[in-house]
């Protein structure tokens, strides 16, 4: 087993007009599992090809262990990789798929015939493919293909699995079924592992931290429930969650968030946290952090709103609205016409009485929401407010 470091490390392709991957840095601890996770063209599949020497970094070096393999050929790395299209020989059995590696390198491994064998029949034994070791890869699913691959990276006890987005090919049932194989077998093994894939349900799934990339930089790394109550900025807030955060583009004065719709009142939310002088801001909360306000209940700080959009999930109903006019004594205001749309989450039972009217009166919940500055990447600037609370 072995640590993985990143420092400062770039990659430029020929002709491109912006690096895939510009100083990145980044520790992968021993035994960790690491999850790096963004959109199509971030940079995270180069960033795994770096790693498995696949490609060469133009600056910054790349240790495993102990060693800088900056110059060390891919074979030699000691890493194995599973890729999404599963590369499996056709024409080879699964037995014969999962060992020919090994096969290959049996003189440098010191590995005899019969410890080879015993390598895949323990990996097939873990995986449930024992009864397959004879059959050839296109009689078997897209899962047991799957498995094969993975079984093929497990027989050679590497220090480093790497992953890219090895699921991606299955279908929904599968891909969560495989990503808990995928787990447990890690911790069983207890190999360090970075796992690419751009489905960030998947990345809070699996990771012990998650790495969001974005145009070719780490924007934040930390364990998943971290990343996602905690966004360093605005790209990560909006990459992260389905639904995704709602944003809303304005500025403060005093106690409320002014914006293009109207105005909401934040009861001291933003205490300690620089937003004067008419800044302009970008208001961000989660779905599951806006509530609907029965009837009877109390309205204070409620908002009244029009139901766009109803989408039943099972259990839970997203509900897509705009913001009204002022929902009576206490409530926020908002223009008499179309505002942003926003979503928020609520029990489906509870729905069923609002569903009808269209009218609905929210809440947001005060103590999560966020300021970002303007622009993409907008800084999470409630981070400040956060810490100032810490530490008190």
């Amino acid at each position: 087993m072995a640590r993985v470091l990143l420092q400062n490390v770039s990659k430029r392709y020929a002709g491109s007009l912006k690096p895939a991957v510009e100083g990145v840095s980044l520790e992968i601890a021993d035994r960790e599992f690491l999850v790096v996770v963004g959109p199509s063209g971030c940079g995270k599949t180069t960033t795994l090809r770096l790693i498995a020497g696949l490609e060469t970094a133009d600056t910054g070096t790349i240790t495993i262990g102990d060693r800088v393999v900056n110059e060390v050929p891919p074979a030699r790395r000691d890493v194995a990789m599973v890729f999404q299209n599963y590369a499996l020989y056709p024409h080879m059995s699964v037995y014969r798929n999962m060992a020919f590696g090994l096969h290959l390198r049996h003189k440098e491994l010191r590995l005899s015939h019969a410890q080879v064998r015993e390598r895949v029949v323990a990996a097939a034994r873990s995986l449930g493919l024992e009864p397959f070791l004879q059959r050839k890869p296109d009689s078997l699913s897209g899962g047991q293909r799957q498995r094969v691959a993975l079984g093929r990276a497990i027989v050679r006890h590497p220090q480093v699995f790497l992953f890219d987005e090895p699921l991606s090919q299955l279908d929904a049932n599968l891909r969560v079924a495989m990503r808990t194989e995928i787990r447990r077998l890690q911790l069983a093994l207890q190999t360090t592992t970075v796992y690419v894939t751009h489905d960030q349900e998947e990345a809070m799934a699996l990771g012990d931290r998650i790495a969001v990339m974005h145009e070719g930089r780490i924007q934040q790394c930390a364990p998943p429930l971290e990343v996602y109550q905690r966004p360093v900025n605005r790209f990560v807030a909006g990459f992260l969650g389905t639904p995704a955060m709602n944003f809303l583009e304005g500025h403060m004065e005093g106690q409320q968030f002014v914006f293009a719709g109207g105005k909401l009142p934040m009861g001291g939310a933003f205490g300690g946290v620089a937003t004067g002088g008419g800044r302009e801001v970008v208001l961000g909360i989660r779905p599951e952090a806006i509530t609907m306000v029965p009837e009877g209940e109390s309205d204070a700080g409620a908002v009244k709103a029009k139901i766009v959009l109803a989408e039943p999930r099972g259990d839970r109903v997203d509900v897509t609205f705009t913001l009204m006019g002022s929902a009576g004594r206490g409530g926020g205001e908002a223009g008499g016409g179309e505002g942003p749309l926003l979503i928020c989450r609520c029990d489906s039972q509870a729905f069923g009485k609002w569903r009808a009217e269209g009218i609905i009166r929210v809440r947001m919940d005060l103590g999560r929401v966020h300021l970002f500055e303007s622009g993409e990447t907008g800084v999470n600037i409630t981070l400040t407010r956060d810490a100032s609370h810490a530490a008190a």
